[in-house]
């Protein structure tokens, strides 16, 4: 099964407002392509990659792209899935709307925990041996925190999570990382930076409180670890550099 001109995605686009983090539609997901999907089962293990915030449907597979080519990098031979959602809320790009935006972009982030966990959950009902991993950057790390949320009743679904540049904050860690420790058979490894610039941004200007991206934990959360990394900026593409191993 080859992925190297098609990028198979799990979508949610059109799914939700951009203007109000409204619900537009109530069905789970869609799949691109779906013949990939019906074969997926056949592999031992994939990861997930969930991008983060200002990112149209375009921009989304550039960003599984580059997970993609990191991971073979690094010698992982497994599909490469990314998950699209609306995060190009309107305003994000001015001064004068970017604290509404994100606002509103973290509320379509915690909507779209439910549509992946339920992709996962239909997903292991014909393959319960297949391992999951999960990796999110910025924004994309909330999608996939309140994911474990839905899952929480599910004991080790998922196999692993990867957190770049995070912008969960220490408050929501604190409180929601315990009730999912079960559901992770492994670990959730957040790589953050103290020299994030977007999240140092936010964090000083009252949008994200404390975000662990920038400014790590400071208590102790069963199979919560945590590494200091120096990307060169917030993007992606920086901080899928610093990966020295995966998975």
């Amino acid at each position: 099964m080859k992925q190297n001109k098609r990028i198979p995605r799990i979508s949610t686009r059109g799914f939700y407002d951009l203007g109000t983090g409204k619900t537009i539609k109530k069905k789970p997901y869609d799949l691109y392509p779906k013949r990939f999907f019906v074969e997926l089962g056949k592999y031992p293990e994939f990861t997930i990659m969930v991008h983060g915030l200002r990112n149209n449907k375009s921009d989304a597979i550039a960003k599984f792209r580059i997970a993609q080519n990191r991971l073979r990098q690094l010698g992982y031979r497994h599909p490469v899935i990314g998950f699209s959602y609306d995060s190009n809320t309107k305003g994000v790009q001015y001064k004068s709307g970017v604290l509404e935006a994100t606002m509103i972009g973290r509320i379509i982030a915690r909507k779209n925990g439910k549509n992946l966990a339920q992709f996962v959950q239909n997903f292991k009902k014909n393959c319960p041996h297949t391992k999951i991993r999960l990796m999110g950057h910025s924004l994309g790390t909330e999608v996939i925190l309140y994911a474990l949320v839905s899952l929480k009743h599910k004991k080790n679904t998922i196999e692993s999570v990867y957190f770049f540049g995070s912008s969960i904050t220490s408050l929501q860690m604190l409180k929601l990382g315990r009730t999912v420790k079960d559901v992770i058979a492994k670990k959730i490894l957040n790589y953050y930076s103290l020299r994030d610039e977007v999240l140092k941004y936010a964090h000083e200007h009252q949008m994200i409180e404390s975000p662990i991206g920038c400014l790590s934990l400071r208590e102790t959360i069963p199979k919560y670890v945590q590494k200091q990394v120096r990307p060169r900026n917030h993007r992606f593409a920086s901080y899928s550099s610093t990966l020295v191993s995966f998975p």
